[in-house]
């Protein structure tokens, strides 16, 4: 028989008895005492209510508690004036997109958008570009391009109305001098559209023109000075350096100028009182509650429905354009 295997228990002298692991205390953080309403808290908290409060009184009066009313205002048939309306719902909305017009002043609201603000921006890059120049009158230039923006639009549309009177116009002078007839500029639906457009692109094109300048003044030298030390003539360095540097500078007249465009009323007003052939979302609007028909509930849709195009427009430029904008 095998002896059994015995386990001595104790350990061998010649091999340390082994201490067990010391396990470090875990440091436990004290609870932060709750922060006490100090006077000092409080009386900034009495400045920043007393400074923002006003502004949030003024925002919610003039601007939301309205957009309210007018959102209760399109549900209902109601004529300007009247002292009762009924409840229609929905039904202003179905009567806009199943009308004739539908398509006509969608069709041209989305025409003046696209025209205005494409060659708004366009003709202000260009301009801002020779403004950018370090050439003699260059002050007075900057000044002169600008000072249409801010001329008032009524006084814009009476002076160039009269340049393109067929009758007695400018233009139409110029024309018969050089032995050609003055087109029906205010007679012919599509000439007024072109007429209005040309007019809102001439007067808006000095914003676009002076942010632009100061995006091209605020591009760094240093980038373009070794662009150019690398052989890159003038036109790559403008398409592949200094286009990309101004990406935010275009986002930002892209939001603001097409917001403007769709809400342009003035110049229309002025010089095609009747909406012949230039009648925008915002101007139907206007003819319906303030012409002929006073149809203030319907009018108040349409504009509910600009709103919603308004928004939607700000909200995919904001969700799809600005991935492509170049903050650095």
């Amino acid at each position: 028989m095998t002896a059994p295997l015995i386990h001595n228990s104790s350990a061998p002298a010649d091999r340390p008895a082994t201490k067990p692991p010391v396990v470090p205390a875990i440091a436990t953080k004290a609870t932060p005492e709750r922060r006490r309403w100090s006077g000092r808290g409080r009386k900034d908290f009495l400045v920043f209510l007393a400074m923002a409060l006003p502004n949030l009184v003024l925002i919610g009066t003039f601007t939301y508690w309205p957009l309210i009313n007018n959102i209760y205002y399109s549900t209902l048939d109601w004529t300007l004036g009247s002292a009762s309306a009924t409840v229609v719902g929905l039904q202003n909305y179905i009567t806009f997109f199943t009308s004739e017009d539908a398509s006509k002043v969608l069709g041209t609201t989305a025409i003046f958008t696209l025209v205005t603000v494409g060659g708004s921006m366009v003709l202000g890059l260009l301009v801002a570009l020779a403004l950018n120049s370090k050439v003699r009158g260059t002050t007075f230039a900057r000044s002169a391009v600008f000072a249409p923006y801010v001329l008032s639009g009524v006084g814009v549309g009476l002076v160039w109305l009269f340049i393109f009177d067929p009758g007695y116009g400018v233009l139409s002078w110029v024309l018969r001098g050089l032995g050609q007839q003055s087109p029906q500029w205010i007679n012919d639906p599509q000439l007024s559209l072109v007429m209005v457009m040309i007019v809102y692109v001439w007067k808006n094109l000095g914003y676009c023109a002076v942010v632009y300048l100061a995006g091209l003044q605020s591009l760094p030298r240093d980038v373009m000075e070794a662009a150019a030390l690398d052989g890159a003539n003038s036109v790559r360095r403008f398409f592949n350096i200094s286009m990309p540097l101004l990406s935010p500078t275009t986002f930002f007249l892209l939001i603001t100028t097409m917001l403007s465009s769709l809400q342009a009323f003035d110049l229309i007003r002025i010089m095609t009182p009747l909406g012949n052939g230039t009648s925008t979302l915002i101007y139907e609007a206007y003819l319906q509650a303030f012409g002929a028909y006073n149809r203030a509930g319907y009018s108040a849709a349409i504009s509910v429905i600009l709103f919603a195009i308004l928004l939607i427009i700000t909200v995919l430029q904001l969700r799809f354009v600005e991935r492509k904008v170049h903050y650095s």
